[in-house]
């Protein structure tokens, strides 16, 4: 029986390639790489919980961006279904980014 159980660190790692094809329409960067998502959970029932956060509160793609989230994530067949929480503790900043995403902006 174990075998047919799937693996939640082998699908944490599937959400995180489907999340980095998610792009903020303002910056070329993947919102992984540019640091907007903090947290990603997956529990024994294969829901996903991304806890993520915006540029700004008021960013254009607010009401958006975590929807796009939420649908390409449930859109993996493994998983049961997933919820985006947005936060702004602690607020994003440019250290969140990767040194991938400073140096596609011309940053280093």
């Amino acid at each position: 029986m174990s075998d047919t159980k799937i693996d939640t660190v082998v699908l944490g790692e599937k959400i995180l390639r489907v999340i980095k094809t998610i792009y903020d329409p303002e910056i070329p960067v993947d919102i992984y790489e540019l640091g907007l998502i903090y947290d990603v959970f997956v529990n024994e029932d294969l829901e996903v919980k991304i806890l993520m956060t915006l540029t700004t509160p008021n960013c254009p793609v607010a009401e958006t961006l975590p929807l796009e989230v939420e649908e390409k994530v449930k859109s993996i067949n493994e998983v049961k279904n997933a919820e985006v929480e947005i936060t702004f503790d602690p607020p994003w900043s440019q250290e969140l980014m990767s040194e991938e995403a400073r140096l596609e902006l011309g940053m280093l």
